[in-house]
C-alpha cells in the first residue's frame, strides 16, 4: 500500500468492477473467439470474416458515431450488424441476426469467475460502508453473483457517459447523499478510474495487482491519493 495523500474519511467506496474485482481479460478473449465460431456455424456466409475483420467493422462503426463507446452494448449490435451487411445480408435480416449475436455475445460475457478473495473484501466493506458500482463495461453483475455488495450499480450507457466523464460519479454521490469527497473509488485504471474519480472529486484508490509502475504510464495525468496491490488492503481504511 502506497499513500500519496493523506485521505480523509471514507463514508463510501465505490468500485469498478471489470479488471478490478476479477480479471477481465480472459473473458473478452472468449467472448471474441467463441463469438466467432458461433457466428461462422449460425450464419454462413461470416466465415469470410476473420477476427480482425470484425475489429475493423467495429472501429468504424465508433469512427461513424463515437458515442457509441460510451455504450458497449449498443456498439456491439452496431458492429454485428454492419458485419452482416457487409457480408450480404438484408438490413432486416443483418438487425434480426445482430440481436440473437448480441444475445449470445452477453451470454459469454457473464462467464465471469470472481476470485474468493473479492467477494470476501466486498462481503466485509459492505458491512462498515455503502458501497456502489461504476463501469464502463456491460457485465451483469447479478448474474456474476456480485450485486447484492452494492446499493446502486451504474453502468455506462445505461446511466450516461463513460468515465472519466462526471456522469456516474455524479449519480453515485447523489444516490448516496454523500460528499464526493468522502466517497473513495477503487479502480484499475489510471485514466478512467483515478483521472476520473479526481477531476470530480472523489478519493481516488489505484488498484495495481500487476505490478505497473505509475511513472511509466502513459496515460497519467492525475495521481491517485493511494495505490494498492491487493482488495484486502482495503480492509484496513475503515
Amino acid at each position: 500500500m502506497h499513500f500519496y495523500r493523506c485521505l480523509k474519511p471514507i463514508l463510501a467506496m465505490s468500485f469498478d468492477l471489470d479488471d478490478t474485482l476479477y480479471d477481465n481479460r480472459p473473458v473478452i478473449r472468449r467472448l471474441e473467439s467463441e463469438l466467432l465460431v458461433w457466428l461462422h456455424h449460425h450464419y454462413p456466409a461470416t466465415r469470410t470474416m476473420t477476427a480482425q475483420d470484425w475489429l475493423a467493422v467495429k472501429i468504424q462503426q465508433a469512427e461513424q458515431n463515437p458515442a457509441l463507446k460510451h455504450d458497449v452494448t449498443l456498439w456491439r449490435f452496431r458492429q454485428l450488424e454492419a458485419g452482416f451487411i457487409a457480408c450480404g445480408y438484408k438490413k432486416e435480416s443483418a438487425k434480426q441476426a445482430a440481436e440473437l449475436g448480441l444475445a449470445h455475445a452477453l451470454s459469454l460475457r457473464n462467464q465471469v469467475d470472481v476470485p474468493e478473495l473479492s467477494h470476501q473484501v466486498l462481503a466485509k466493506l459492505s458491512q462498515k460502508v455503502p458501497l456502489v458500482a461504476l463501469t464502463n463495461g456491460n457485465v451483469d453483475a447479478e448474474k456474476i453473483g456480485v450485486a447484492h455488495y452494492f446499493r446502486h450499480i451504474f453502468m455506462s450507457g445505461r446511466d450516461g457517459l463513460a468515465k472519466p466523464h462526471a456522469d456516474m460519479f455524479e449519480k453515485s454521490a447523489a444516490k448516496l447523499a454523500i460528499p464526493p469527497e468522502n466517497i473513495l473509488h477503487v479502480g484499475d485504471h489510471v485514466r478512467t478510474d483515478v483521472m476520473g474519480s479526481k477531476q470530480n472529486g472523489f478519493q481516488a484508490c489505484w488498484f495495481n495487482d500487476q505490478q505497473r509502475q505509475l511513472h511509466k504510464e502513459r496515460r497519467v495525468t492525475s495521481l491517485p491519493d493511494i495505490e494498492i496491490n491487493c482488495l484486502s488492503e482495503l480492509l484496513t481504511l475503515i
